[in-house]
This record gives structure tokens, C-alpha cells and sequence, in this order.
């Protein structure tokens, strides 16, 4: 019966790695390899693992203002923005350049325009997103503007 490895079955990329990993390990300095490649693989992983679950930011309106209505958020970082309306009017979160600017995974939650959401008096809506681009950005209620519901969301 002939002999099968595992790069026979496998794509040519993987054979490439194992191909290289036979070659490094083959020899006398295969212990100290691999303590050297178990570090590099752990520590990015490590980082992944943590950033990989979404920060929840809860932001709370009510009739002319967001509490709080300064945000800051990191470039690349999961987030779950949750806005409730505790108001007795409708409320918008106006943040069009944010939206634009980043991943948003559930994007129904928002306006047809994808720049805000709209929450009715008692509502709640959660927001899932990846800020793609640092900056300063405007947040701002267009129906209550005038009366000082503003705020400004900085993205590091």
C-alpha cells in the first residue's frame, strides 16, 4: 500500500507550510522552532479572540439631547451601539458619515439612506458596527437640532 501524507491531499498552499515545517523540524533545532512558532501564532490569536466580541455602547435620548453625546470609538474594533428613546417624541441618531464610513452588519436597522436611525417614543434599536476610518464625525437629531440636540463621535 503506498504511503499518503498529509500534503497529498491538501491544497498547494497548505503543502507549501507543512513542507517548510517538515524541513524546519527535521533537523536538531526543531524544539527551539517550535517554541518560536507556538509564540508568533498565540499572541495575534490571543488578540483576535478579545476584539472578536462586539463593545456594547448604549446611548440614551430624550427631548433635546443624547446621553452621552460624546463618543469615541477605535478604528477596526466591533461595536453594538444601543440607543433607547426614553423621550416623548420621535428621536433620530444622525450619524451619516459614521455609517458611510464603516461595516455595519445589520443594516435594516437604519433609514433607506443608511444615515440614521429612527426610534419611536419607548423604542430601542441596536446598531452592530466596525468603524473603518478615524475621524471626527457630527451626530446630530435633525427634527431637534435647533433646540441643541447635537454630539460629536470621535473614531481613534
Amino acid at each position: 500500500m503506498p504511503e499518503i501524507s498529509i500534503c497529498d491531499s491538501a491544497d498547494p498552499k497548505t503543502a507549501r507550510t507543512f513542507s517548510m515545517l517538515h524541513y524546519l523540524f527535521k533537523r536538531e533545532r526543531g524544539p527551539l522552532l517550535a517554541a518560536i512558532l507556538l509564540v508568533a501564532l498565540a499572541v495575534p490569536g490571543a488578540a483576535f479572540a478579545v476584539e472578536s466580541k462586539p463593545k456594547q455602547v448604549t446611548v440614551v435620548t430624550t427631548e433635546s439631547k443624547f446621553t452621552p453625546n460624546k463618543l469615541t470609538f477605535r478604528r477596526g474594533i466591533p461595536y453594538r451601539l444601543h440607543i433607547e428613546n426614553r423621550g416623548k417624541e420621535m428621536h433620530e441618531f444622525n450619524a451619516a458619515d459614521l455609517f458611510k464610513s464603516s461595516k455595519i452588519s445589520n443594516p435594516a436597522v437604519l433609514n433607506p439612506d443608511k444615515t440614521e436611525l429612527v426610534l419611536k417614543p419607548g423604542e430601542a434599536k441596536d446598531l452592530s458596527f466596525i468603524p473603518k476610518k478615524a475621524g471626527h464625525f457630527r451626530l446630530v437629531c435633525p427634527d431637534h437640532d435647533w433646540a441643541g440636540m447635537t454630539g460629536e463621535i470621535t473614531v481613534e
